[in-house]
C-alpha cells in the first residue's frame, strides 16, 4: 500500500485518529440528551442517504464522522441515554470503554491458552473474583473441578450448558434417547431456552413451559415442576435439564432455587440458573438472597454487559463440572495441538463455547472491577433499585395506574387503569400509551403482557439516569395518559 492516506497501522496515525474518535464518543455523551431515545427513523431510511458503492479512495475520518452525525445517530436507539426505561439495560462505562478499546488494540484470538496465556489466565482469575463477590459455592470456581467463562450472551451460556446436559445423558443411554429428553421452565423464561432446544435437537414437545401466575409472582412452582416430571417418567421420557430464573425478563420475577434444585438433584436434572439481569444485584448483601439455593445449581449465569457497567459483550457463565462442557463442545484438529494442551496443564476456552475464536473481553470487566471497585458497584446498584422505587411511589399515587407486580430490583411493571373497568379496552389503551410515550422521542419504555393483560415495563439502569429523568419521564408517561383518557 502506498504511504499516502492512513496506513494499516501507524502508531502516530493511531494515536492522532484515536484522539479525534474519543473526542466525538465523549461529545456524543455530552449532548446524548439532545436526542430521540427511541430513533424516529422510518425502514429503510439509510440506503436513501449512502452511495451504492464502496468508494475507491479512501476518505478523511472528518468525512466519516460527520455522516455518523448526520446519517447513523438519527437511526440509532440510544441504550446510554439517562431517559431509556426499556428492556433492561446494557451498560457502558468509562471503565469498561478503556477495556474494549485495549482489547481492540491488541487483538488477539484467544482460542487455547497458547494463543494469548493472559487471556486464559485473567478471565479465570476475574471470573473468580466476580464468583467470589456473589458468594457462589467453591465449586464453581476454577481451583476446583468447575470453573467460569465469558461468553457473548446468555443464549450462549444456556445453549452450551444444555448441550453438555444433553450430551451426558445420551452417554448413558444412547443417542437414541434423543426423542425421549425433556425440558424444564417456567413460561417466563426467556426465548433463549426455546432456541436452545431447537438448535440441540430437543423435541419441541419436550420443551415444557410451566405456567406461571400472579399467585407466584410469577415464579415457577415446585409442586407443579414435581408433578410434570412425575407424569412424564411414567410416560418413558426422560427428565434431564432445568432451566430457572432470577428476574425473568417481563417482571423480574425469582424461581425459588433452593426447592427446585432439590427436585433436580433428585431426578439427575442438569440445574441450570438464568441470572442474566439480577445477578447483578447480587454482590450487596441485602439481595445475595435471592440466588440462595445456587449450591444446588450446575450451572450459574449472569450478564455483566447489562447492569454491571461492563460494555457489551459480557456473559459470565459458572459451571460446577467444566469436564461436561468439555466432552460435549471440544475439538482437537492437528492445527490446534501444542504441548499445553496435549499435556492437560492449561484451559482451552475453544472447548467451552460454541465457536472457535473469542476475543479477549476479561480486560474490560477486569478494568472494572478495579477502577471501580466492590463498594462503588454497590453503590451504583442500590441507586438504580431505589430510583424504581422513587418511581413505584409516583404509579401508586395515581388513581389512573396501578402497580400490578411488586417490585423486587430496578423494574416496575404498571398500566394504565381502563375506565370503568372495561379490561377489553385496558389493553389496547396502554398499547396506546406506550405508542404515545415512545412517539414523543423524551422516552422510551417497553411491555410485556402478564396473565393476558398488556403491561409496560419501566426498567431503571442506564448510567447517566438521575432522578429529575425518572421524574420527567413520569410528568410524559401522565400527559400522554391524560390525552388519551380525554378523548375517549
Amino acid at each position: 500500500m502506498e504511504s499516502k492516506g492512513l496506513q494499516p497501522m501507524d502508531s502516530e496515525q493511531l494515536r492522532e485518529n484515536a484522539h479525534k474518535m474519543v473526542d466525538f464518543i465523549a461529545d456524543y455523551y455530552k449532548s446524548i440528551e439532545n436526542f430521540p431515545v427511541l430513533s424516529q427513523v422510518e425502514p429503510g431510511y439509510l440506503r436513501e442517504l449512502l452511495p451504492d458503492s464502496a468508494p475507491n479512495q479512501p476518505e478523511t475520518l472528518q468525512n466519516v464522522l460527520d455522516d455518523v452525525q448526520a446519517k447513523i445517530l438519527p437511526g440509532v436507539t440510544h441504550w446510554q441515554s439517562p431517559s431509556y426505561f426499556a428492556y433492561y439495560p446494557s451498560n457502558s462505562s468509562v471503565a469498561g470503554f478503556l477495556g474494549e478499546m485495549l482489547s481492540a488494540g491488541i487483538n488477539m484470538v484467544g482460542f487455547s491458552w497458547i494463543t494469548s496465556p493472559a487471556a486464559t489466565e485473567l478471565e479465570m482469575i476475574v471470573l473468580d473474583w466476580l464468583g467470589k463477590l456473589l458468594k457462589l459455592p467453591e465449586d464453581f470456581l476454577s481451583t476446583g473441578q468447575g470453573g467460569g467463562v465469558i461468553q457473548g450472551t446468555a443464549s450462549e451460556a444456556v445453549l452450551v450448558v444444555l448441550l453438555a446436559a444433553r450430551d451426558r445423558v445420551l452417554r448413558k443411554l444412547g443417542k437414541n434417547a434423543l426423542e425421549k429428553l425433556v425440558v424444564y421452565a417456567s413460561d417466563q423464561t426467556h426465548s433463549a431456552l426455546q432456541k436452545a432446544c431447537q438448535i440441540g435437537g430437543i423435541h419441541p414437545e419436550n420443551c415444557k413451559l410451566l405456567k406461571t401466575g400472579s399467585s407466584t409472582n410469577y415464579a415457577l412452582s415446585p409442586d407443579l415442576l414435581g408433578k410434570a416430571i412425575s407424569d412424564d417418567i411414567s410416560t418413558g421420557l426422560v427428565p434431564f435439564f432445568l432451566c430457572a430464573t432470577v428476574g425473568t425478563t417481563s417482571s423480574t420475577a425469582v424461581d425459588p432455587l433452593l426447592s427446585l434444585g432439590k427436585i433436580a438433584k433428585n431426578n439427575g436434572i442438569w440445574f441450570h440458573v438464568d441470572a442474566a439481569y439480577a445477578g447483578s444485584a447480587c454482590i450487596c448483601p441485602e439481595y445475595r438472597c435471592y440466588i440462595d439455593g445456587v449450591e444446588e445449581a450446575d450451572s450459574f449465569n449472569m450478564n455483566a454487559h447489562k447492569w454491571f457497567l461492563t460494555n457489551f459483550d459480557c456473559s459470565a457463565l459458572w459451571v460446577k463440572d467444566r469436564n461436561a462442557l468439555i466432552q460435549s463442545l471440544s475439538t482437537n484438529p492437528e492445527f490446534l495441538k501444542n504441548k499445553a494442551s496435549q499435556a492437560n496443564m492449561v484451559v482451552d476456552y475453544k472447548d467451552w463455547q460454541i465457536p472457535l475464536g473469542r476475543r479477549f473481553r476479561s480486560l474490560k470487566l477486569w478494568m472494572v472491577l478495579r477502577l471501580y471497585g466492590l463498594e462503588n458497584l454497590q453503590c451504583y446498584i442500590r441507586n438504580h433499585i431505589n430510583l424504581a422505587k422513587y418511581f413505584e411511589g409516583l404509579v401508586a399515587a395515581d388513581s389512573r395506574f396501578e402497580v400490578v407486580t411488586p417490585r423486587i430490583f430496578s423494574l416496575v411493571c404498571f398500566r394504565l387503569l381502563p375506565p370503568n373497568n372495561n379490561e377489553d379496552h385496558g389493553n389496547n389503551l396502554n398499547h396506546d400509551l406506550l405508542d404515545a410515550v415512545n412517539s414523543t422521542g423524551k422516552i422510551f419504555i417497553s411491555h410485556t403482557v402478564l396473565s393476558g393483560k398488556y403491561i409496560l415495563r419501566f426498567a431503571v439502569g442506564a448510567p447517566l439516569t438521575e432522578e429529575r429523568h425518572v421524574t420527567a419521564a413520569w410528568k410524559v408517561l401522565q400527559d400522554e395518559a391524560s390525552a388519551l383518557l380525554g378523548s375517549l
